[in-house]
């Protein structure tokens, strides 16, 4: 009686990792929004202390619209990399590193934004909008972390990191919508 071979003994491991590694961007949109229906909202604090709330809301209105300007840059430069940019051909080394860059920028500008909306505001449902909006700010550090673990799996399937960045641009896009344009085409004179 022979016991089973390696490769039957590795496939289980495998699949609990991948378990796992599906789960993790759940755990992280849920953890976000755990925190945000517990925790007591501060509608007074600021992005850097206490503030009006217009000056902070335009604060945020502008830093929301240059990551959503960095998203649409990381989606064209995906999309050059992996040959769907008409017209560019191949794309030159450098736009590899540029990519990771520009993604790691994004990345940072988005934590003073996502503090401040978490802490001041938490995770509400006062309207349509709002609701959209705290939602789609729980997902999209799911879709980050789902991101970047499709980025380091080397056996997913090829639609797995597409689908992933898409995700992310997406929801970045929807809270760009949900947030700043909202603010901006309120305070705009005539509106």
């Amino acid at each position: 009686m022979t016991g089973p071979t390696g490769a039957r003994m590795r496939r289980p491991a495998r699949t609990a990792a991948g378990f796992l590694a599906a789960l993790l961007p759940v755990a992280v949109a849920v953890g976000v929004y755990a925190f945000g229906r517990t925790h007591t909202p501060d509608y007074t604090s600021g992005l850097f202390g206490r503030h009006g709330r217009v000056s902070v809301n335009d604060l945020k209105a502008r830093l929301g619209s240059a990551l959503m300007a960095l998203a649409v840059v990381q989606l064209l430069l995906g999309l050059w990399m992996y040959r769907r940019l008409p017209g560019a051909g191949a794309a030159p080394h450098r736009v590899h590193p540029t990519h990771r860059l520009i993604g790691l920028l994004a990345f940072l500008l988005s934590l003073p934004i996502a503090y401040h909306c978490i802490t001041a505001y938490g995770v509400e449902f006062t309207s349509s909008r709002v609701a959209v909006h705290s939602i789609t700010g729980c997902v999209l550090y799911g879709a980050f972390v789902a991101k970047v673990l499709v980025v380091h799996s080397r056996r997913l399937p090829g639609w797995a990191l597409p689908a992933a960045g898409g995700a992310l641009v997406t929801a970045i896009a929807l809270m760009w919508y949900t947030a700043a344009l909202w603010f901006f085409t309120r305070s705009a004179p005539g509106f």
